[in-house]
């Protein structure tokens, strides 16, 4: 089964926002993140800026995009889960780091933590849902399919 089939055979919250938004709205905050933190390391490249500050800039692109292989190639869940508290967790920490020096990078990365707030809400609540009732939910385990479990037999 491919990715995107998947992932719309998991059973969602109603809040969940339709498929084709999230497209869109990572585009755009792309953008913010490439020209932000951006900003960021050619600071401290220069030495303009500790890369104690920078560190948690590093660590966000990495969980970042770690992300998409976890839930779309391993199709687990709770993987995912992990990895975006860990994304929304050093994005904060980077915001409260950088603000001191660059204000302007904490201001920019505002939709990015709302809408990292948001989608971590919704991927906890799938996973809740598939830790709850794994039937036909489709929750890999290390690019291994579970199995299916019927609790109403």
């Amino acid at each position: 089964m491919d990715s995107t089939a998947w992932y719309s055979r998991l059973v969602k919250p109603a809040w969940a926002p339709p498929d084709w938004l999230f497209g869109p709205v990572w585009s755009v905050l792309y953008l913010i993140i490439a020209a932000s933190f951006g900003a960021v390391l050619v600071k401290a490249f220069r030495g303009d800026l500790s890369w104690l500050v920078a560190t948690p800039f590093i660590l966000n692109i990495v969980f970042n995009a770690l992300f998409t292989p976890i839930q779309f190639g391993l199709k687990n869940n709770l993987l995912a889960a992990v990895d975006i508290l860990l994304v929304v967790g050093t994005l904060a920490w980077g915001l409260i780091a950088v603000w001191p020096h660059l204000p302007w990078v904490a201001f920019a990365n505002l939709p990015y933590l709302g809408w990292g707030l948001f989608a971590t809400a919704l991927q906890l609540t799938i996973t809740r849902r598939i830790g709850i009732n794994n039937t036909d939910r489709h929750c890999g385990s290390f690019g291994l399919n579970q199995a299916k479990i019927n609790l109403n037999n």
